[in-house]
């Protein structure tokens, strides 16, 4: 049995898939993923097959991930954002049998694959059905007991099979092709479940982008413990959608909150959920503050797309920094060197090469994240930076998130980015940027007060204020390579 169709036995006519036109059950959504896989098969998919997606979330993508379940193929969503040269980079090593999405894409590739254009949907008597059917949905309330509803068993099989394709949304360098295994899913969601309940009745907004691991995650929460996805239109801006649906749960990137919670009519829509999920990125303090005075039911999580979303998170809402306690199914050890090291049934296949999937890990079966961390006594991870953001000066390591949250700790500053420039005397110094808001220290009073704090050598040369930053495609992420690159120009 797939986890489509045991979604369908377990939660039947509970709502699965809402968006402005319609509301799908889970019953609904196991006839139509069945149908669309059908057209997906007389297209040529096959078990294994490669299929790439590149397109904006929506229920066709979200139904079309799902159909690609049945059919055995492995789903490779990609950055829709993406320009020409970058598809035209991450192609070769997909060796996709397929590609969906709209036609236009045909003019953007000259890799040799097999384009199905979006439209074809629309064109499919199942999909003509899908949205000119009328019919109420009912909806039962479930004790959430994500032991009772999980899919029974799954046969190692099953627990094997490749799904997905999921690229890292790295702050420098190209993004990685990471292979996940339906087991990596599988238990993925099971964690995060017992933790965060989602099962009936509740309702968790599609926030995230579905070529993101942490948009294609929550496919699995949904179909593991029966709680509903809304996915709007294409488009659609997050305020909007918090007042037009009435929403349960909720995940967010810092930047994302900030903006909800600077939004009076928003920031009353947010006291009345359940879970605000927020990672991806670090957390300000002061941010964290703010949500806080707001009684905003805020939960922290660090994850990472080698770990199949989250790794930890916190077990209640929080008004500190601290990441949370590692998830049932996942394995985590800081090392010596301040690094921290996972492993476990969420831990991917390894990354797309020429010669298959690599998984690099050490002798005890460790993976290096590349993240370093601290833990305190009670078992709450504190994420503290990236081990290849870490840069010499003067003989000393200088850890950029270090500067980064003292300058955070002044009035008036919101972001800040530290990269190293070249010098000459010191091999590399610390060179900042940051974006203000309201009345902030002049440059000078921030470098002296710095001093004092940090010493001369945390101290950054110069001090560049930002209005509008610079962000990696189809996210929300600084990129720190960009400004790396600029002050050494």
């Amino acid at each position: 049995m797939d986890i489509v169709t045991n979604a369908a036995q377990k939660y039947s006519h509970n709502p699965a898939l809402i968006n402005e036109k319609k509301t799908l059950s889970f019953r609904d959504l196991e006839a139509v993923t069945g149908r669309i896989a059908t057209v997906l098969q007389r297209q040529g998919i096959r078990k294994g097959d490669i299929v790439t997606l590149c397109m904006p979330n929506s229920a066709t993508m979200v139904l079309l991930l799902l159909a690609l379940l049945k059919t055995g193929s492995v789903a490779a969503p990609l950055n829709y954002r993406f320009p020409a040269s970058r598809l035209q980079t991450l192609f070769p090593l997909l060796k996709s049998t397929a590609l969906i999405g709209p036609q236009s894409l045909t003019n953007k590739l000259a890799h040799p694959v097999k384009l199905i254009p979006e439209e074809i949907m629309s064109e499919s008597s199942a999909w003509k059905q899908l949205f000119t059917e009328k019919k109420p949905v009912q909806t039962k309330s479930a004790e959430h007991d994500s032991a009772n509803r999980q899919l029974d068993n799954p046969p190692a099989q099953q627990l094997r099979k490749p799904v997905t394709v999921i690229h890292t949304s790295s702050s420098s360098g190209l993004p990685k092709a990471a292979l996940h295994s339906f087991a990596n899913h599988y238990y993925s969601a099971l964690g995060s479940n017992e933790n965060l309940p989602f099962g009936p009745g509740d309702i968790w907004l599609l926030s995230l982008p579905l070529f993101h691991i942490g948009g294609y995650a929550m496919l699995f929460r949904s179909l593991l413990g029966g709680g509903a996805l809304v996915v709007p239109e294409p488009g659609t801006l997050i305020q909007d959608a918090l007042c037009r649906f009435h929403l349960s749960h909720l995940s967010l990137v810092p930047t994302q909150l900030y903006r909800l919670i600077n939004d009076e009519k928003t920031l009353k829509k947010l006291q009345d959920f359940k879970v605000i999920l927020l990672g991806g990125s670090t957390v300000e303090p002061a941010l964290l503050e703010e949500a806080s005075k707001a009684e905003l039911p805020v939960y922290l999580t660090y994850g990472s797309t080698e770990m199949s979303s989250q790794i930890t998170t916190t077990s209640g809402p929080v008004s500190t920094i601290g990441a949370g306690k590692v998830l049932p199914y996942r394995e985590l050890l800081i090392d010596k060197e301040s690094e921290i090291l996972v492993k476990g049934p969420c831990l991917f296949q390894g990354y797309l090469s020429e010669r298959g999937p690599m998984l690099k890990t050490d002798a005890s079966g460790w993976f290096h994240t590349g993240d370093t961390g601290e833990m305190s006594l009670d078992g709450e991870l504190l994420v503290t930076g990236r081990t290849d953001n870490m840069f010499i000066s003067g003989g000393e390591n200088i850890h950029p998130e270090e500067i980064e949250r003292a300058l955070c700790s002044f009035e008036g500053v919101r972001r800040a980015i530290v990269v190293p420039v070249d010098d000459p005397e010191y091999g590399f110094r610390p060179s900042a940027f940051i974006e203000v808001t309201g009345k902030a220290l002049t440059d000078d009073e921030i470098k002296a007060t710095l001093s004092r704090k940090t010493g001369k050598l945390k101290t950054p040369e110069t001090i560049t204020r930002v209005e509008q930053w610079r962000l990696l495609t189809g996210t929300e992420k600084i990129d720190r390579g960009y400004y790396k690159r600029l002050v050494n120009e």
